[in-house]
């Protein structure tokens, strides 16, 4: 999914790494918004190991569970459609414990 870039003002762009990747976020997106802009689309794994997608980007669904960490943090799974990106946020779509 790519953001509306034409006549849109926004505040300058801050990073983010998802999965791994740094990848541009603007001030005021929520995480479940950078997510779906770097054409991931992928926020988590069902039980049978199948990637889902958002559903209904207002939080009441979490369906759109991550992993998120600020700097070094420890790991919460939170709701991203409810988390506002900031500088230095840590964001991975797969449990950062299994990985482990």
């Amino acid at each position: 999914m790519k953001r509306i870039e034409d006549n849109v003002v926004r505040p300058a762009s801050i990073t983010v790494l998802i999965d791994g990747v740094a990848l541009r976020a603007h001030p005021g997106e929520t995480v479940a918004v950078a997510v779906l802009a770097s054409d991931t689309r992928r926020f988590r794994d069902d039980r049978g190991g199948r990637p889902r997608g958002m559903f209904c980007n207002m939080g009441t669904c979490a369906e759109c569970t991550v992993w998120i960490a600020r700097g070094d943090g420890p790991w919460r799974r939170l709701r991203a459609c409810l988390v506002p990106v900031e500088p230095g946020l840590r964001i991975t779509t797969r449990d950062p414990e299994a990985a482990a």
